[in-house]
């Protein structure tokens, strides 16, 4: 049996960057987060044995609730299917200070029912026992950006961390590499 963490802050600002877990993908977007627990790490992740449609069900299922909960401001049925340190560590109305910005903005966040997901980090399983995920939702003119994570409860996965933001759709060209340096005591050759 996996013990249960301790509920740790880990909510990000919607201006922030996602400092999670360190993913390029996500590092551009920030995504607003519910906080999760953490426990100390004993080794390293390991890949999950987890198939598609199984990563789909958890992926969409969270999605819908989030979606349903921000429509209607009650963040209630999102803690109650939650794994218990997640519901202990976020009341609904914190729930609903969380996305917030979501929820201002009108996100429909319905379309993940049907849009195939990206994946950024392949399903992994923590060293404390957590399946975890990331990537985004593409659509023509923005994405929806998310990391996840689930706490094996009573033999179900259960959700015990969210991360969710917008952001471009449009890809971001590479900086341009630093001009080479030209040092200044260099004499130049003389000329013939």
């Amino acid at each position: 049996m996996i013990p249960q963490p301790s509920p740790v802050d880990l909510i990000a600002a919607v201006s922030a960057a996602m400092l999670f877990i360190s993913s390029p993908a996500l590092a551009e977007t920030p995504v607003k987060r519910a906080p999760a627990a953490e426990a100390p790490a004993s080794h390293a992740p390991t890949p999950a044995q987890i198939d598609r449609n199984g990563l789909l069900i958890l992926l969409r299922t969270s999605f819908s609730a989030l979606d349903q909960a921000n429509r209607t401001g009650n963040y209630t049925v999102l803690r109650d299917l939650a794994a218990p340190s997640f519901a202990a560590a976020n009341n609904p109305a914190r729930l609903g200070e969380i996305f917030a910005n979501l929820r201002r903005d009108k996100v429909d966040l319905s379309g993940v029912l049907v849009m195939e997901p990206q994946l950024t980090v392949m399903p992994e399983i923590t060293p404390n026992g957590l399946l975890h995920f990331a990537g985004f939702f593409p659509s023509a003119s923005s994405r929806l950006n998310f990391e996840i994570l689930f706490a094996p409860v009573d033999g179900q996965w259960r959700l015990f961390g969210l991360g969710a933001g917008l952001g471009s759709a449009a890809p971001v060209a590479p900086a341009p590499p630093p001009a080479p340096e030209v040092k200044k005591d260099e004499k130049k050759p003389p000329k013939p």
